[in-house]
């Protein structure tokens, strides 16, 4: 696991003003995305978010400013998609991470040749920050897997296996889009439990989902499984995910063989990955309760029962159209912590590939629905509303059981802790548009 070094020095500034204010960008940060200004048809390439600005990583490749693994890397990491970069691991991510964080510090004699290499996030538009070759999706939280389980089993909400093994499927990537997303409600079969037969048409019961993205970054060989001390040199970095979900649909479709149609439609990520060097500080101890089964040996170490959880906090906030006609800000619906996942970012990789399965730079793991104790702390409409039962009230006298057209979910996360600067993902937003009948 990443340790502390002089990056995460809480004292740090920049030369660029916005850094050193309110902003999820301070140079403690330094994330990585695919972006092109807004309305142009440049080629998309790598930059790096600092205050309110974007370091255009093509451009500092031009001038050649940096030697050796860091002058790779950002060679790398100036292309369109970020997969080559990602796939040449730890040194290569902490040696440019290091170099940037110099160049950008105030006083720093590289200032004059990085500050033409500015654009405004205001300015921007973003791409996948990489290509997703695969997409696998999981159910790490034992709240929400409770809570949705109840729905269906009161008496028995947690199916045997799930604290033990961590819970997965694998969804799709082509369908995966970043922040600004919008999509048409989807079609399926549903059926009404006093129905004799299902009916086709848009989905009635439209959910998000609250998650944590997690992007692969060097691969492992068919064949050689990632252990779980080595598992988190093989992640680049966190992003936030909208995870939709058409829960009549998935009523219908989910036996036997699990989520088909009802996921498939369409997922929302946010266009910065947060690398794992940047969240370093905000590491905390990881434990099942005593009570519980313990992890097998093959998930655990004493390097993740030490610092294997991260503490990042998580909102979820809805606009609806009228809302957003009237010039209204969202509203938050929910707050939760991922701190509170039954399974570290290190247990989902050494489980995916226990078995030999191959990942490769650029793939994604899903957390699944990040739902913390309380109820207000949940991670969908589906248990907010506990299953549709209990409308939730907006400020502006609307009501929600789920999403209708119109309306944009937006998600956003942070990590703050004394002594450390905070540090933000920006958001995601997602708009659904009427289904195309």
């Amino acid at each position: 696991m990443t340790r502390l070094n002089e990056t995460h020095d809480s004292s740090l500034t920049s030369w660029v003003a916005s850094a050193n204010g309110e902003t999820d960008f301070p140079i403690q940060n330094l994330p990585f995305a695919s972006f092109r200004r807004a309305g142009s048809d440049e080629t998309f390439r790598g930059g790096v978010a600092i205050g309110d600005q974007i370091v255009d990583l093509a451009a500092l490749h031009n001038s050649a400013p940096f030697d050796g693994l860091a002058g790779e890397a950002l060679a790398a990491a100036a292309e369109p998609r970020l997969n080559r970069f990602m796939g040449m691991g730890q040194a290569a991510w902490s040696a440019l991470r290091l170099a940037l964080s110099r160049a950008l510090r105030s006083g720093s004699e590289q200032q004059a040749s990085l500050q033409g290499c500015l654009i405004a996030q205001t300015d921007a538009e973003y791409g996948l920050p990489c290509s997703i070759g695969d997409y696998t999706d999981f159910y790490t939280s034992v709240f929400h897997a409770t809570s949705v389980g109840a729905l269906f089993r009161p008496d028995n909400p947690l199916l045997p296996n799930y604290k033990w093994v961590p819970i997965g499927y694998h969804g799709r990537a082509s369908s995966i889009g970043v922040s600004g997303q919008k999509f048409p409600r989807p079609q399926g079969q549903t059926k009404a439990p006093d129905a004799t037969e299902p009916s086709f048409g848009p989905c009635k019961r439209l959910d998000y989902e609250l998650e944590i993205g997690i992007f692969i970054g060097a691969g492992n060989e068919l064949g050689e499984p990632v252990s779980i001390d080595r598992a988190e040199d093989h992640v680049f970095g966190i992003c936030l995910f909208n995870d939709w979900s058409a829960r009549d649909i998935q009523a219908w479709e989910y036996q036997p063989l699990g989520p088909f149609l009802s996921k498939n439609f369409a997922s929302t990520i946010s266009p910065w990955i947060v690398t794992m060097e940047a969240l370093a500080p905000y590491r905390t101890a990881f434990a099942h309760p005593a009570e519980d089964p313990q992890p097998l040996p093959y998930l655990s170490s004493e390097s993740n029962s030490r610092e294997g959880a991260l503490d990042i906090q998580l909102e979820c906030l809805l606009q609806t159209e009228q809302m957003r006609n009237n010039g209204e800000a969202p509203t938050r619906l929910s707050e939760s912590s991922f701190k509170h996942s039954y399974w570290t970012v290190g247990q989902m990789v050494a489980h995916h590939t226990v078995n030999g399965c191959n990942l490769q730079p650029g793939d994604l793991l899903g957390s699944g629905t990040q739902s913390g104790p309380e109820h207000e702390e949940a991670g969908s409409l589906l248990e907010l509303t506990v299953g549709g039962k209990q409308a939730i009230s907006l400020p502006n006298g609307e009501t929600r059981t789920f999403l209708e057209d119109g309306d944009a979910v937006v998600m956003r996360g942070y990590c703050a802790k004394p002594g450390a600067a905070r540090i933000g993902f920006g958001e995601v937003v997602g708009t659904i548009l009427p289904a195309r009948v």
